[in-house]
Order: C-alpha cells, then structure tokens, then sequence
C-alpha cells in the first residue's frame, strides 16, 4: 500500500478565546487575558472599576488606587492574584479546559467534509488560533507561513459576532501580519448567528434534553438560554453582540415550533457595575420564587465545552445553586461539541464562503458607532482590501 501527501491548499484558522490545558498553564493564560487592551480598555484613569469583558470565566473587578498603571504593570499583578483561585475552578473540571480538544475533533471532521464539497480548493487543513493560550494565533500564522499556505480563512468559532471576542482575534491577526507581512491571502468569516445547521444542531441538543425531564413535568420546563455578559458600557458603544444572541434565540425557538416558554439571560457578570441582564443566577432564583421549578438552560453563544459550561453552569448554578433555590428539575442542553449536525453546519459555513468569493459578511465592515478603539479601522480595513 503507498501513501502520498498532498500539501494543503486552503487553511481554515479556526479563532477562540482558548484555554489553559493543564492547571500550570493557567498563570500564563491569565497574565495574556489581562494584557488584552481590546478587552480592558486603558487609560485606567477613566474609570474607578477596571472590568473584563470576555469569554472567560468568573474574576473579579480591581478597584481604586490603580489609577497610574497601565496594562503591562496592572496584568501581571491580577494574573497571580487570580491564579490560585482560577485552578481550584479547573481542578473541579478535570485539570485543565476541553476547548482544543473539542476545536481539533471539529477541524478535522470540517476538513474532510470540505475536501469532498470543495475539490477546487482542497486539501483543507485546520488551525487553531487562540488568543490565551496555545496554540496563539500568532504562532499559528507563523507555522501557516512554514507550512507554504497562501490561501487562509480566519473562522470565527463564535455564532454571534463582539468587538470583545472576535473583534479581538481579528486586530490580533492584523497587528502580526502588520509587522510581519506576507504573501497570505485572507477571508473572514466574522458570524453566523442564524446559520440553518448552527440552529437545528441546538434544537436537537434542546429536545434531546427535554426528554431527560420527568414525562409529567415536561410541559411545565422554561428555557433559559444563557450567554456570556457584557458591560453596558461596551453595549453602549454599539456592540452587536445582543441583537446576534437574541436572533440566534429566536430562530432557534422558531425551529422548536415555541414549544415552551423562554428567557435570554446572561451569565459571568463581573464587579458592581452595570452588565447585560437579567444575570442567569439571578434568574434561576426568580423562577424558583415564583414556583417554575422546571429549568433547561441551554449555553447559546458557546458551540464547546470549557470553563463557563462545565464549572460555572454545572457546578455553580446546577449542582450548588439550584438547590438552595428550591428548583426541582434543572438540566443543562449539551453543548455542541462533536454533533454530526453542528460538523456539517462548520463545513457547510466554510464552503459557502469559498464559493461566494466574499472577503467577509457587509456587517464586518461596519465599526460601532462610539468605537474606542483605533486598531478596529485598521484591522478591518486589511481584510476588506484582500
């Protein structure tokens, strides 16, 4: 038998957040959270509170007297503060996050898919590009650079487009490749809220769940759909984050036929000031003081398992909180992870993209409207001039 390698033709980067894999890494993936500035935004002197905005896990806000410091003198001083506390959640979980194991299992099932679908850009090879951990994305680019691929798209791994989550990935792309240029031919593809595959892979994890209910409490379940908070102030810029979940929400409802009633809620609200809500722990104690003790909370803007289903959901809400509350029935929809359905929707995003030939979706382009962030304009401005 003779085997033959082909070089790939077509990279797919697929961008997340990331997390630490083993619970030494955890250090590390704080201290490059923190030195975010897309997510905490400096000067530090314009706020009393520095908040974190991300897909991350629960952490707490830095008060008063930082005034003078900025982000490289701040970060490594929270990032050890956090430290202990963040491994304790990961010791809970396992030791370490699921999220790249969960991204390969995805990226290798797409690319065969896509080398099938589309014969005249294949072989199609995946990336993982993370933001805080490893693999980053810029040494991701760089071993894309070795591997002699000029062809690349950057694949959000977020449904639901934020300047806080995506947005951050793709100045992270710009500002290598802006001091490190190459010969590599970008495409983005920046959301997919409403994709038919991403919908009917949560609706089947939603029904699959129900039945899991006692058959006589069934008809009594509220679905709340929780996603990751943001900061008023960042909705207030104009992000589009809310409206991309809520219509995720609602198509999703729709293909359930609005079998039963629900909530949008937001979780990993952080500090006193104000966040999107209602917050989902809040909400778990209003149902049970109301007497809806039937709760499937369903993670809609999280397609793998990681810290914020496993501990924050599981652990925290399901297991701890719930039942002080007195909630009888509380269950949470699997995440997405390796469903066939949710494999086929990534591969099927992925194709539709190389033959419309669009550098991106029209929304990308556009900034929010009290943008703060100079790096956005450019960064945009580089993958719409591919």
């Amino acid at each position: 038998m003779s085997f033959f390698y082909r070089k790939p033709k077509t990279a797919i980067m697929m961008l997340n957040l990331g997390g630490p894999e083993k619970i030494e890494d955890v250090h590390d993936f704080l201290l490059r959270l923190f030195m975010d500035k897309d997510l905490i935004p400096l000067p530090a002197q314009r706020n009393k509170f520095i908040t974190v905005s991300c897909h991350a896990f629960r952490s707490q806000v830095i008060e008063a007297g930082l005034f003078d410091f900025n982000c490289s003198q701040l970060a490594p001083w929270i990032a050890k503060r956090r430290t202990p506390k963040i491994q304790e959640q990961y010791e809970k979980i396992g030791g370490g996050s699921p999220i790249r194991m969960w991204t390969t299992k995805q990226g290798e099932a797409m690319c065969t898919l896509l080398d099938e679908m589309c014969p005249e850009s294949a072989p199609h090879k995946h990336y993982i590009g993370f933001r805080y951990a490893h693999p980053l994305t810029e040494d991701t680019i760089n071993e894309i650079i070795d591997d002699g691929i000029s062809r690349v798209i950057a694949f959000t791994q977020y449904p639901q487009y934020s300047c806080s989550t995506t947005g951050s990935s793709i100045n992270a792309i710009y500002r290598h490749v802006n001091k490190n240029p190459n010969s590599i031919r970008w495409s983005v593809i920046d959301r997919w809220p409403t994709h038919t595959g991403l919908i009917k892979a949560f609706a089947a994890n939603i029904r699959k769940e129900i039945d899991q209910f006692p058959e006589n409490e069934r008809d009594d379940i509220v679905i709340l759909f929780s996603a990751h908070s943001l900061p008023m102030s960042v909705v207030n810029r104009g992000d589009p984050y809310p409206l991309e979940v809520s219509s995720t929400v609602e198509r999703v409802m729709e293909e359930l036929n609005y079998s039963h009633p629900y909530r949008l809620v937001w979780q990993s609200k952080v500090g006193p000031l104000p966040w999107l809500g209602p917050q989902t722990d809040q909400s778990i104690k209003g149902f049970g003081r109301i007497n809806r003790k039937n709760l499937l909370i369903v993670p809609i803007a999280f397609t793998s398992d990681h810290i914020e289903t496993l501990y924050e959901l599981d652990v925290e809400y399901i297991d701890e909180l719930a039942t002080k509350c007195g909630i009888k029935n509380i269950r949470r929809a699997e995440s997405l992870n390796d469903s066939p359905i949710f494999i086929n929707a990534l591969a099927d995003i992925v194709a539709k993209h190389l033959k419309s030939g669009q550098l991106s979706t029209r929304q990308f382009g556009l900034r929010c409207p009290m943008c703060v962030n100079p790096v956005c304009a450019s960064a945009k401005q580089f993958f719409m001039n591919q």
